[in-house]
């Protein structure tokens, strides 16, 4: 498993994909906190979260397209099948790697917080509940993207089919806001993540968010592992 980790992190800078989703990534969250916070002169970071969050459907896709696809177009994926690895190893060895260079962005992308301690006083409790409710959501997002890159041996048809699942999940509590059915508006807030992450901006850490998220990142593993497992026996 470690050998697939290492090839996958190093893929990601042998190709300009790595360095293109950091250098978006930066830009992105730093044009996000100049926005909210410098110009807004305000310490208060709900708002950048906010905005970060509905970013990751654009970003997270960057590096969960290639994934499974790649394998698929180039005829690697056999030797995947063959290798001397459970496919669970595998699976979580992408995972783990897209995951690495997230949260390496993610962390590099904290470093504008400094600014906000050099003018004023911020929550800091909120600023880390916030990035570990981030950092969660994220991986949720990886093993999503992760799943829809089984799908498909078209990069691009992942990358479109990723943003476009990422963005049901972030919008369902718009949706369930304008449902008239209680029935429907409550289980529409259940399986919403932006709903979930309103705590941690609060500077409190959810429980039942957390466990959410992980699950939702085992449930889309578990089925990349499936899948896997059916070509396999095909």
């Amino acid at each position: 498993m470690s050998a697939i980790y290492k090839k996958e992190l190093r893929s990601f800078f042998i190709t300009p994909i790595g360095y293109v989703f950091l250098i978006v990534f930066l830009a992105v969250a730093g044009g996000i906190f100049s926005v909210t916070n410098l110009l807004a002169t305000t310490t208060s970071l709900s708002s950048y979260f906010t905005i970060l969050l509905f970013s990751f459907i654009i970003m997270i896709p960057l590096i969960t397209m290639r994934l499974m696809s790649e394998e698929r177009k180039t005829k690697t994926e056999q030797l995947l099948l063959t290798a001397p690895v459970s496919l669970s190893g595998m699976v979580f060895a992408k995972f783990l790697a897209a995951y690495t260079l997230f949260a390496g962005a993610f962390l590099l992308s904290c470093l504008n917080f400094i600014t906000l301690y050099m003018f004023g006083n911020p929550n800091t409790m909120a600023i880390i509940t916030s990035s570990v409710g981030a950092l969660f959501i994220g991986a949720a997002f990886i093993a999503i993207g992760l799943f829809v890159s089984c799908l498909s041996e078209n990069q691009f048809v992942s990358a479109v089919f990723t943003i476009a699942s990422l963005a049901v999940f972030l919008v369902l509590s718009m949706t369930s806001d304008s449902s008239v059915n209680a029935g429907v508006r409550s289980v529409l807030k259940w399986v919403s993540i932006y709903d979930r992450y309103y705590y941690f901006t609060s500077g409190l850490f959810d429980l039942t968010a957390i466990i959410y998220y992980s699950s939702l990142c085992f449930v889309f593993l578990f089925l990349s592992v499936r899948l896997y497992e059916k070509r396999r026996w095909s």
